[in-house]
């Protein structure tokens, strides 16, 4: 039996309650009602993925315009020099703001330790319980949310698209999954923080909620997106059968891990004189090389130099999984293989987080600010979640001021999860449990999911991507009266799907995490711009 629907109004809504929702939702608290409503539990985003850390300049031997130079090189040559301006300069204000509000990061003695990773010039990524730096950060948000008045959480329901009137975002249409109820929430202004669409390929370091809805919602309704081409490839995902592809985090190199391949010889001397510590495309592609060359289905990564001491103190949650598995990170070498990890594009937007549509902003991986440009340097995502999303709360209150609409009546906040939302050893289990994990069964999504792993993967050449078009476009997704969130999901990754390759085929040139085999070469002259699509329109590239 379903409730009836309701209809609710809320001064803003915000879709996801990741580090940019949920720092968006409290900035948005101090103007008018909030409702911040996620698919899952309101642990479950990729923000409680996230193991290495956060990367800021705050050390003593860092330099904000450092942190700017080793941004702006691993984005090969499409970063927007602004919005990395803006991450660096406004990264250690927020960062400050977490800490009073609660954020325990690790400490040697009473100052802030600090590790390295690739492509970093210093040791800037700040951590957290070892290897639980995402997990702290949020359990540090949700604790700061359910004590700010105004601010109401609403697990467990899932956003199926805009309410648009006159070309302006008025609100979410929603289910509540609880009971399968359909409701509509309008606000005055909505924020899509929905993560990533990691999902979307056969093999992901990402939560099974990594669906892409945002930005499919986001299209669906007449919204640019951009940059769609660009998905980082994580290097290293645990690469055992019948497990799911745990991410080991890059800091394990940054604190001396090195790869062998499968005769165990070291081999990125050969691909990057940064050899472990190249940037994260460079890594993954000389795997994938090394994984072909051989003939074999991954190479290692080799921590055997660390005492289990170091390791266990260091990497707490990875080296509990690894030894979940049969591995002793202390003595045996991690099988590991690269999966679809963090995408670089998605709803574009100017440095404020609006969207092409008035009414609607975006945020963190939803978003594309520039930032990341053509590949991520590690550590800045969730810098960039809560720096963007704290500004895209600003924006939202100055552009659509509570006190010049009707309130109305919010939806009756559930109860609190009970405590240490995020730390306990069930939630622990829960996650690595998880952890790529793929959606229920059904045959189209293994199809779209295979299709665009073959075809639409770290390396891709014309006749690949044509290819994946041509598979893509003829998929009749099941049609139903009353579609719950597996149906919905699927037609979001379907949509997505098509729109990455279309435009992986429109950029005739290597850069970043788009690797063609055909234009093998950067080419600045044509494609030193982004790409951008928009329902009913081809793929375009702007500067």
């Amino acid at each position: 039996m379903t409730t009836s629907p309701k209809n609710y109004r809320a001064d803003y809504a915000v879709v996801g309650s990741g580090i940019a929702g949920l720092r968006a939702a409290i900035e948005l608290s101090e103007s008018g009602s909030v409702l911040v409503l996620a698919k899952s539990n309101l642990s479950d985003s990729a923000t409680a993925w996230a193991q290495g850390g956060i990367a800021v300049a705050l050390s003593d031997e860092d330099e904000i315009g450092l942190h700017e130079q080793d941004t702006i090189k691993a984005g090969d040559g499409l970063c927007r020099p602004e919005a990395v301006a803006l991450l660096v300069e406004e990264g250690p204000k927020y960062i400050a703001q977490l800490i009073e509000w609660g954020t325990e990061f690790d400490r040697a003695g009473t100052k802030l330790a600090f590790t390295r990773e690739a492509a970093h010039s210093r040791s800037r990524i700040l951590h957290a319980h070892g290897d639980s730096t995402g997990r702290e950060i949020s359990r540090a948000l949700l604790a700061r949310a359910h004590t700010t008045p105004h601010l109401h959480l609403r697990p467990h329901s899932f956003t199926t698209e805009l309410l648009m009137e006159g070309g302006r975002a008025v609100g979410v249409r929603f289910i509540d999954e609880t009971d399968g109820s359909q409701h509509e929430v309008r606000a005055g202004a909505v924020l899509l923080a929905t993560g990533g669409l990691g999902q979307i390929y056969r093999e992901t370091t990402n939560p099974e909620v990594a669906t892409g809805d945002g930005m499919a919602i986001a299209y669906e309704a007449g919204a640019v997106l951009s940059d769609m081409e660009f998905m980082q490839f994580h290097p290293t995902a645990l690469a055992i059968k019948g497990a799911p592809r745990f991410l080991l985090s890059e800091a394990l190199r940054g604190e001396g891990g090195v790869l062998r391949n499968i005769g165990l010889d070291r081999f990125m001397k050969h691909y990057n004189e940064a050899q472990e510590l190249a940037p994260r495309d460079i890594v993954a592609r000389a795997i994938v090389t090394e994984m072909h060359r051989t003939n074999s289905t991954h190479v290692y990564l080799d921590m055997t130099k660390k005492s289990e001491e170091f390791l266990k103190k260091r990497f707490p949650r990875i080296y509990e999984t690894c030894a979940s598995y049969g591995l002793d990170l202390a003595t045996d070498m991690a099988p590991v293989c690269p999966a679809a990890h963090y995408m670089m594009g998605g709803v574009k937007t100017d440095l404020w987080g609006r969207t092409s549509l008035p009414g609607l902003y975006a945020a963190g991986e939803t978003a594309a600010t520039g930032v990341h440009g053509a590949n991520r340097l590690a550590s800045n995502s969730l810098l960039e979640g809560l720096v963007f999303g704290a500004r895209a709360g600003q924006a939202m209150k100055e552009d659509a001021p509570a006190g010049k609409r009707q309130p109305g009546a919010l939806p009756g906040s559930p109860a609190p999860l009970p405590g240490n939302l995020g730390n306990s050893s069930a939630a622990q289990k829960e996650s690595v449990k998880n952890a790529g994990k793929p959606l229920p069964p059904c045959a189209m999504l293994e199809k779209i999911r295979d299709i665009m792993w073959r075809e639409v993967g770290i390396m891709r050449s014309g006749k690949e991507l044509t290819d994946a078009i041509k598979k893509l476009q003829p998929i009749d997704l099941p049609k139903s009266e009353k579609p719950g969130r597996s149906a919905h999901e699927l037609r979001n990754l379907h949509s997505l799907a098509l729109l990455m390759a279309q435009s992986a085929l429109a950029r005739e040139e290597s850069r970043g995490s788009h690797y063609r085999s055909d234009f093998a070469y950067r080419n600045d002259e044509d494609f030193s711009k982004h790409s951008v699509v928009q329902k009913g329109k081809d793929v375009r590239f702007e500067a």
